[in-house]
C-alpha cells in the first residue's frame, strides 16, 4: 500500500485534518472568500508563484479573494483530482540561497476554494463567469497553450484549447451581464512568450470571429477586458527527491508538494493604478507594474539566460554536466563571473546598480544546492539561444569599446566546437575533447550548413590553416547569425585561438 494512501501506516494525507490550528483557521477563512481569480493551470509553476503571492495578499487583508482553479488540458486531471482530495491545500517548500545563506521555508497554501474539471464539469466552469466578484484570469498553459488552434464550439461541449475555453467563458460573462463594461476581466498570462497578453487577446478575438459571435461581444473583449503582457521569473522544480523523508518529519504526506527557489519576480505591463485591485507590491512582494517590459526582458535574457549559455557551452566542452558544478569549477567559475560583470552588465542599457544586484542574485540561483540543472538540457537548440542571448552583448561590447569580449568569444568557440561533426555525413553528433560523444539537438538544415563549414578543417587534417578557414566560413553563415560575424575585427582570431587551445589540451 502506498505511503501516500491515508489508510496506510505512513503519514496521513494533507488536508483539513492534517493542518495545524492556525492553518485550519486560515484555510476555512479563504474558502469563504468570494472567488476573484480564475486560474487556468494546476501545475507546479503557478502553485509555487502566483498562488503563493495571492495567499500573501489575503494574509494582509489586501485581496480578500479566493481562487477557482481548472486545468487547461485533459492530462491535468490527476493533479486536479489530488487538489480536490486535499481540499485545495498543498505545501510549498522554498529552498536555496538568499544573500549567500541557505534558506528552507515551508508554507501551506490554501488559497483554492473551487477545483473544476472543464472536461467533466463544463457547465460549472462556465458558471464561474457569472460571479460578479470575479476580476482576474491567471494562466500558465506553456508556450504552446497560447497558440491559436481552430476549434468547433457547440455551446454544450468543452473547447480543447485554452484561448477557445476562455472565449466561451467570456461570452457567458458578456451575456450574463448584458455587455456591462464594468464586468470585464484583467488577464495575466504567465506563459514565457513576448507580448503574451496581446497573443492571448488576438486568439480570443479570432475564435469569436470563427464562431460568428456578435460584434458587440468582440468590442467588449477589446474595450472592457485587459490582456496584460507579463514577465515571470522563478525556478519552480516541483516534487523533491527527498519527499519521503520530509513527510516523515512533518507527520503528513503531500503528493502535490512543490519546491521553488527563494528568488522570484513578476513584471506586469500596466498602469500602477491597477495595484489597487491586485495589491501585490503593497503586500511586500517583488512585483512591478511597468509601462514597458523590455528592460526586464532584456535583463533576464542577457544576464540569466546569457550566463546559462556561457556555462552550458564552455562547461560541456570541459566535460562538466550541471550548472552548479560549472559555476564551482576552478577555471570556469571565475570566467563566468568575469563575463557577467565585465562584459554583459556594461552592455545592457539599464541602471548599473540594479543590474549588479540582479547579477549577484543570478549567481546565488546558480549555486542553489537543491537545483540539478543539466548543461545538456540548456544546450538544446543552442544556435538560436546564443544568437538571442549573447550575440547582442558581443555587438554592444564591440560598439562601446572597439574590442572583442573574451569570455563571450570563448563561449562562441565552445558552441562551434560542440557543433563540430564527428563525421562528414550521417547522424549529427560531435566528439568532445575528453573523448565523450555529444548528441547535437538543433535545426537540421542549420546543422548541415555547419557540417559543410567544418569541412576545410577535416580535409586539412586539423591543421591551423584548415581551422582558420572553417572558423571564417562558420562566422560568415548569415543563416545562423543574420549577418557575417567576420565584420567584427579580431573575433575570428579569438575564436580560432580558443579552439586551438582545446585541441592542444586534448593531445
Amino acid at each position: 500500500m502506498s505511503r501516500l494512501d491515508p489508510a496506510s501506516s505512513g503519514p496521513r494525507r494533507i488536508g483539513q485534518a492534517a493542518l495545524a490550528a492556525a492553518e485550519r483557521e486560515e484555510w476555512q477563512r479563504q474558502r469563504e472568500l468570494p472567488i476573484k481569480v480564475l486560474q487556468i493551470g494546476e501545475g507546479n509553476f503557478l502553485r509555487g508563484f502566483a498562488d503563493w503571492m495571492l495567499q500573501a495578499c489575503n494574509r494582509r487583508g489586501l485581496l480578500n479573494g479566493s481562487v477557482a482553479v481548472t486545468q487547461p488540458r485533459p492530462t491535468g486531471k490527476p493533479h486536479l483530482d489530488k487538489l480536490k482530495e486535499q481540499q485545495g491545500a498543498y505545501t510549498l517548500l522554498v529552498r536555496g540561497l538568499r544573500d549567500g545563506r541557505p534558506v528552507e521555508e515551508k508554507e501551506t497554501i490554501t488559497v483554492f476554494s473551487r477545483m473544476i474539471d472543464p472536461y467533466e464539469e463544463w457547465e460549472a466552469f462556465l458558471e464561474l463567469a457569472e460571479l460578479p466578484e470575479l476580476e482576474f484570469v491567471i494562466s500558465n498553459t506553456t508556450e504552446a497553450g497560447l497558440t491559436y488552434q481552430p476549434s468547433e464550439w457547440s455551446g454544450s461541449e468543452p473547447v480543447l484549447s485554452f484561448p477557445g475555453k476562455l472565449t466561451a467563458f467570456l461570452y457567458r460573462r458578456f451575456t450574463r451581464f448584458g455587455g456591462d463594461p464594468a464586468r470585464g476581466l484583467i488577464h495575466l498570462p504567465c506563459e514565457l512568450l513576448d507580448r503574451n497578453g496581446e497573443r492571448l487577446s488576438a486568439a480570443v478575438l479570432r475564435h469569436a470571429e470563427d464562431w460568428g459571435l456578435p460584434e458587440a461581444f468582440r468590442a467588449w473583449v477589446r474595450d472592457a477586458n485587459r490582456f496584460l503582457n507579463t514577465l515571470v521569473d522563478r525556478i519552480v522544480t516541483g516534487y523533491p527527491e527527498d519527499a519521503e523523508a520530509l513527510f516523515g518529519r512533518w507527520g503528513y504526506a503531500d503528493p502535490l508538494l512543490t519546491t521553488a527557489e527563494p528568488y522570484y519576480f513578476w513584471a506586469i505591463q500596466g498602469e500602477r493604478e491597477l495595484e489597487a485591485r491586485l495589491p501585490l507590491a503593497q503586500a511586500g512582494l517583488n512585483v512591478k507594474w511597468v509601462e514597458d517590459l523590455t528592460p526586464y526582458q532584456l535583463r533576464k535574457v542577457r544576464l540569466l539566460n546569457g550566463a546559462h549559455t556561457i556555462l552550458a557551452t564552455i562547461g560541456l566542452v570541459k566535460g562538466l554536466h550541471e550548472v552548479r558544478e560549472a559555476l564551482e569549477h576552478a577555471e570556469l567559475g571565475p570566467r563566468l563571473t568575469q563575463g557577467l560583470f565585465e562584459e554583459i552588465v556594461p552592455a545592457v542599457p539599464i541602471d548599473g546598480g540594479e543590474l549588479t544586484a540582479y547579477a549577484n542574485e543570478t549567481l546565488d540561483r546558480f549555486r542553489n544546492p537543491y537545483m540539478k540543472h543539466r548543461l545538456a538540457d540548456i544546450a538544446l537548440n543552442s544556435l538560436s539561444k546564443w544568437k538571442t542571448r549573447l550575440l547582442p552583448t558581443l555587438k554592444a561590447h564591440w560598439q562601446r569599446t572597439g574590442g572583442i569580449p573574451d569570455v563571450i568569444a570563448e563561449s562562441l568557440a565552445a558552441l562551434l566546437r560542440l557543433y563540430r561533426p564527428a563525421n562528414a555525413e550521417g547522424p549529427y553528433s560531435s566528439l568532445l575533447p575528453d573523448g565523450s560523444s555529444f548528441t547535437v539537438r538543433d535545426d537540421q538544415a542549420l546543422l548541415e550548413l555547419i557540417r559543410a563549414a567544418w569541412e576545410p578543417y577535416r580535409a586539412g587534417g586539423g591543421s591551423a590553416g584548415g581551422l582558420a578557414d572553417s572558423v571564417h566560413e562558420l562566422l560568415a553563415l548569415t543563416a545562423l547569425w543574420d549577418e557575417d560575424l567576420n565584420r567584427y575585427p579580431g573575433l575570428a582570431d579569438e575564436v580560432a585561438r580558443h579552439l586551438a587551445s582545446w585541441e592542444a589540451d586534448a593531445r
